[in-house]
């Protein structure tokens, strides 16, 4: 909801608003939706143009029809001709300090290189292929070339477990897998190799993992299937023909939460897709030719293919990369990084800026971050203190804030201020961008000033699909009304203005950092453990992770509570899932609450985590249970 600041504050962000100066984008009130894709579209590169925009069978789009273009051409090639071949494309630290720089030109040197490495390995348009890498230059790579040869990339987070990796390998049924020995965070070391190993057992699709060469420890290596990348594409030649993709060809498969056990495989597409990632970076950053632009999004989300490869490359970008975590060795990393690198644009999560106001003003005070000029929050809705925390101690008072609300599932921003246009409000995502049609509707559909946020007309970078299952891409997201608008699954209310005020999720998916995990995920994770009978997953507000996962337990007869058991019970589901799914509490009881028809009532252990007043008990199985909830959960906060 709209926030009270001071005047002093009030008038600074104005004062940002009326002195600065948008040389990227004018509006252009008198186009429609279509028409303003269709002039968007002309920024890309196409081999051959589109005969037709839009085909719209709801809840079916095809964007661009007949149109030929590829991804990596149109992050490469393309600059090959001008001055930009001889920028950086991309400037990376790794956390022991090591520094590499890719200029366009080398980058499509080593793009092509691996390119045709792949094809001598049969890799062929439409094969999938994992990518399970750390934020290293060749996770860029790898996913450039699997674009340009016309094979899928499906990159997987590398925080995620061997378990979670399987899952994806056996749902995309992946040829190839491209990680490394192991990836380095605040000094240690992750056995990447180690884990896919484990996870490609039972994989029989796979044929080949390619293993960079990260921190040279040894790794197992199997003969006939396993090859070190360096020596891969050592004698493969520089130039490479990219394919000519059909704007509706598959480009990457990426795997999101959802609120079954089943991570969704979110299908994107090449044109579309492309097209509002190159509009949306030049319009939401206001790129200029000096940016050196700091994303601090993993490659392994939706962010990281977005706004870190396919939208700063096509417009010929630099982007600073960092591999390691924003607290070694010290808590001033990122703005060592600002400072040395003389970053531009800040990117990054309000998970990450409420973390930076936990450790205080004094780590970017040591700094000059003179340098930014544009500051931009993404992944979950930003508090208002970390939005004028942000504003105040990191932006001076100087620097326009793009608070951007989308999804996975969006491919690309929906709503945010463009700076210099947007006047801004602390909090507020502000408007849809350009080209975008966004509402907030009731239950039945009605225009409403609170509800459901929903997207009202297809947009170009919109999913296609959920991989191999169709019925749950039409039930999950477009089933409420009718299959004719997009549920985001996010509750939003509108003011008098226009502006958005976005509130969080409205379904069973909880956002942790701004990383989606499904409460299915946490509790068949928890129900895997022999001692576990049933398992609830709830999201309750935290500090600095926005939310935090709280579970509920009941356990097998046999099984009796210990602080030890709890745990054990937390390890358990970070191995299955991941460190970022660890629980902040497990909460043994008895009995869950559910209904007659057995549903556990999540809402009622939100309510009860929240301090709540309780909501309608009366379809509960037995009411009673409610009151020793109350008490346990009481009784573990003390």
């Amino acid at each position: 909801m709209p926030v009270t600041t001071s005047t002093e504050i009030e008038t600074s962000i104005r004062a940002v608003q009326d002195n600065y100066v948008n040389s990227t984008f004018t509006p252009d009130a008198g186009s429609t939706t279509v028409e303003y894709w269709e002039k968007e579209a002309r920024r890309l590169f196409w081999f051959s143009p589109w005969e037709k925009t839009l085909n719209w069978h709801p809840p079916y789009a095809q964007w661009f029809i007949e149109g030929k273009t590829n991804a990596s051409y149109n992050c490469l090639d393309i600059h090959l001709s001008s001055e930009t071949r001889n920028k950086a494309a991309i400037l990376w630290e790794g956390e022991d300090g090591e520094l590499r720089s890719l200029t366009y030109q080398e980058l499509h040197k080593e793009v092509c290189k691996l390119s045709n490495a792949l094809l001598v390995l049969g890799v062929q348009k439409g094969d999938r292929v994992i990518l399970y890498l750390p934020m290293i230059p060749e996770a860029i790579v790898s996913m450039l070339a699997c674009a340009r040869i016309g094979a899928i990339h499906v990159v997987v987070f590398a925080g995620f477990s061997s378990d979670s990796l399987k899952d994806r390998i056996r749902d995309a049924e992946a040829k190839i897998v491209i990680t490394c020995d192991a990836g380095k965070r605040k000094g240690n070391l992750t056995p990447l190799k180690e884990q896919a190993d484990a996870a490609i057992q039972g994989c029989p699709s796979v044929k080949n993992v390619i293993v960079v060469k990260r921190s040279g420890c040894a790794v197992n290596m199997q003969e006939n299937r396993d090859v070190f990348y360096d020596s891969l594409i050592s004698n493969q030649s520089e130039e490479s023909t990219p394919q000519q993709m059909d704007a509706e060809d598959i480009l990457f498969i990426l795997y999101t939460s959802g609120t079954t056990g089943k991570p969704k495989g979110i299908i994107h597409t090449t044109g579309g897709y492309m097209v509002a990632a190159k509009s949306t970076t030049r319009i939401v950053f206001d790129i200029k030719p000096d940016d050196v632009y700091f994303c601090t999004a993993d490659i392994g989300w939706i962010t990281g293919h977005t706004y870190v490869v396919y939208g700063p490359l096509s417009n010929g970008m630099t982007v600073l990369m960092y591999e390691g975590s924003p607290d070694f060795p010290s808590q001033s990393r990122y703005w060592d990084l600002i400072e040395k690198h003389k970053a531009t644009i800040l990117y990054t999560a309000p998970t990450a800026i409420r973390t930076f106001i936990k450790w205080g003003d004094q780590w970017p005070a040591m700094h000059d971050l003179s340098s930014l000029r544009l500051l931009g929050s993404v992944g979950e809705p930003i508090n208002p203190e970390a939005w004028l925390w942000y504003f105040k101690t990191i932006g001076k008072e100087k620097c326009p804030i793009v608070d951007t609300w989308w999804q996975t599932e969006t491919g690309s921003i929906m709503i945010s201020a463009l700076p210099g246009i947007t006047p801004l409000k602390p909090a507020s995502a502000t408007k849809p961008l350009p080209g975008i049609e966004a509402q907030i509707l009731d239950m039945e559909g009605n225009a409403n000033k609170n509800g459901f946020l929903a997207i009202t007309s297809p947009w170009p970078s919109m999913l296609r699909g959920i991989y191999k299952d169709p019925i749950r891409y039409e039930t999950t997201y477009w089933s409420r009304w009718n299959g004719q608008y997009y549920l985001t699954g996010d509750g939003a209310s509108i003011d008098e203005d226009g502006y958005f005020w976005i509130m969080g999720r409205i379904d069973d998916v909880i956002n942790v950092s701004g990383h989606r995990l499904g409460t299915m995920e946490i509790e068949s994770a928890l129900v895997e453990h022999h001692d576990v009978a049933e398992a609830a997953a709830i999201g309750v507000q935290h500090p600095i992770k926005g939310q935090g996962i709280v579970t509920f337990v009941s356990l097998k007869e046999r099984a009796s509570e210990r602080i030890e058991l709890e745990q054990e019970l937390k390890a358990h589901v970070a191995k299955k899932i991941g460190s970022l799914a660890r629980p902040e509490k497990v909460l043994f009881i008895k009995e869950l609450p559910k209904t007659r028809s057995g549903k556990i009532m999540r809402r009622l252990l939100r309510d009860i985590a929240e301090g709540k007043i309780l909501g309608d008990t009366s379809t509960l199985s037995d009411p009673s249970v409610i009151v020793v909830l109350k008490q346990s959960y009481e009784q573990s906060t003390d």
